[in-house]
């Protein structure tokens, strides 16, 4: 898939692309990331792992696989690149959460706690450059369908629950790269006024989730992707 995007970009004379597969569960592989890909202007965070399913179904290994490449990985690639683009005066740092970053749900108690990190960690990354030119984002996808975790995992969403493109997630990274943007939501206004009430009141929250079917749609979902750990 990245082959045939890279070839498909190096068809515009203008510019060129190659791919570069790394195990971001790896700190030796991420280093090696960095060191092969040179100076970077824009980072995109994007990888990450399903880590669904109850506490107890997780060996500890799987548990620090998660930990390593939803929340290890971005920082230590952030740590890296961030001289670079103070020394150059510019640079944007885009990070890929999710509506779990801000609200909890069943059987994601691991990757709940990967994404709450991440979004702790790129608004207070934020702050701190903010003085030195360099831009921090996060992105937060809902439910997004031809591609990725929820798609892969076959769940099913009561009607009146939208869903959102791959290409949504991708305009929504432009816009928060091209104007700065702290945070964008990628999700219908159902979902992302669901995740700010959450917010406020998460056990009322998870009380009227429920009614809509969370307990079902979080068991398929963490069946979906149980392979994926």
């Amino acid at each position: 898939m990245l082959d045939g995007l890279a070839t498909e970009l190096g068809e515009d004379t203008s510019k060129s692309a190659r791919t570069l597969a790394v195990d971001l569960s790896d700190p030796g592989e991420v280093d090696r990331l960095v060191r092969e890909c040179g100076q970077v202007d824009i980072l995109v965070a994007n990888a990450a792992l399903p880590a669904t399913g109850r506490l107890e179904s997780f060996t500890m290994a799987e548990i620090d696989r998660a930990l390593a490449v939803n929340l290890r990985a971005p920082i230590a690639l952030a740590r890296a690149l961030e001289p670079g683009m103070i020394e150059r005066g510019r640079g944007h740092l885009s990070f890929i959460g999710s509506l779990n970053s801000k609200a909890a749900t069943p059987q994601t108690c691991i990757y709940n706690a990967t994404k709450f990190g991440l979004r702790g960690f790129a608004l207070a990354l934020r702050a701190d450059l903010r003085s030195r030119n360099v831009e921090v984002s996060i992105v937060y996808p809902g439910f997004i369908r031809e591609a990725g975790m929820f798609a892969d995992s076959g769940a099913r969403l009561p009607p009146g629950i939208g869903t959102r493109s791959p290409e949504d997630v991708a305009r929504a990274v432009v816009h928060a790269i091209e104007h700065n943007r702290a945070e964008v939501d990628v999700a219908p206004l159902s979902l992302r006024l669901g995740s700010a009430f959450a917010g406020l009141a998460p056990e009322l929250a998870a009380n009227v989730s429920r009614r809509f079917g969370a307990d079902r749609i979080a068991g398929d979902f963490a069946s979906g992707n149980s392979s994926k750990r």
